[in-house]
């Protein structure tokens, strides 16, 4: 699988993402539903995301993971735990959460899969500010640190696509809130 990581910043302590999501996207005309249509073309990473959680190609977690779990080795320090990012979308089976549990076997760590949760299930994407978005996440992501122990722990944060940040900061926030966590690596699938 062919990548292209760069690093992100914000409020984590390291981060860095795969690749960017989509290559172009051309309009090809409307459907029988008077719904745009379009022929889009993505990167590696960006089509095995794209067939994970739209067409339900569960194959693809791995070859995802191994590249997640490469470059948390060559990026990150130590990592007590994985935290998957709370979910927006309620689902049967979370792509994310499976991610960070096939990175957690690659790198032979634990997964806290219920550490973040996430208590708006409003979406942001409609939101057209980074301020707009801020505030609408400001209350959204809580901890859950029951059984955790007294910390401080290095956690390793998975997500799937990142855009503004603003959902990746407000649940670093949330992280730090805790008086659990020490410091947070962020590793990112595509970015828009």
């Amino acid at each position: 699988m062919k990548i292209n990581p760069k690093t992100i910043t914000g409020n984590w302590d390291k981060g860095f993402v795969l690749d960017k999501h989509s290559v172009s996207s051309t309009h090809v005309g409307t459907n029988e539903h008077g719904h745009p249509q379009y022929e889009t073309l993505r990167t590696d990473v960006g089509e095995a995301l794209y067939l994970l959680k739209y067409k339900l190609q569960w194959g693809n977690i791995v070859p995802l993971a191994i590249e997640l779990s490469r470059g948390v080795k060559q990026s990150f320090g130590k990592i007590d735990f994985i935290v998957p990012m709370a979910a927006s979308n309620v689902r049967p089976r979370q792509p994310v959460t499976e991610l960070a549990v096939e990175v957690g076997k690659q790198l032979g760590r634990p997964v806290n899969a219920g550490f973040l949760l996430k208590s708006s299930t409003s979406p942001i994407k409609n939101l057209n500010t980074r301020q707009e978005k801020d505030a609408a996440l400001a209350v959204a992501f809580s901890t859950n640190a029951a059984g955790v122990g007294p910390g401080p722990f290095d956690i390793l944060l998975v997500d799937d696509l990142i855009h503004s940040g603003a959902s990746l900061d407000a649940a670093c926030t949330a992280l730090r809130r805790s008086g659990k966590i020490g410091k947070i690596y962020v590793a990112v699938l595509t970015w828009r």
